[in-house]
C-alpha cells in the first residue's frame, strides 16, 4: 500500500480500505495448500508423542500448551479479519503447523 503525502487523510483511508477489501476477497476465494501444514502436524504428532512414551510429561505439557495458544491465537486472528467456519479453521492450522513447507 502506497500513499502521496499531498492526499487528504479520508481518500487515503477510503482507498486503503477498498485495497484491504480487495486482498480480503482473493485471500477468502484462493484455495489454500495444506500439505506443509500436514507435514508439520505429523512432525509435532510425533515429538509429542515421543515426549509421552520417554515420561517427559513437564515438556509434554508446555509444548502443547504453546501449540494450543497459537491455533487459539490465529483462529481468533482469522476470526477477526472475517472468516468463518472451515476456511477460518484451514488458515488457523495453516498458521500452526504450516512451517512445514520450509521442510
Amino acid at each position: 500500500m502506497s500513499f502521496d503525502e499531498n492526499e487528504p487523510q479520508s481518500v487515503r483511508e477510503r482507498r486503503f480500505t477498498a485495497e484491504r477489501a480487495r486482498r480480503r476477497t482473493a485471500r477468502k476465494a484462493a484455495s489454500l495448500d495444506l500439505w506443509g501444514a500436514h507435514v508439520g502436524a505429523v512432525i509435532v504428532t510425533v515429538a509429542l508423542v515421543l515426549l509421552g512414551w520417554f515420561g517427559k510429561l513437564v515438556a509434554l505439557g508446555i509444548v502443547s500448551g504453546v501449540l494450543l495458544l497459537w491455533f487459539a491465537t490465529a483462529l481468533t486472528w482469522a476470526h477477526a479479519d472475517g472468516d468463518h467456519g472451515r476456511h477460518a479453521l484451514q488458515r488457523a492450522y495453516k498458521v500452526t503447523f504450516g512451517w512445514g513447507d520450509g521442510l
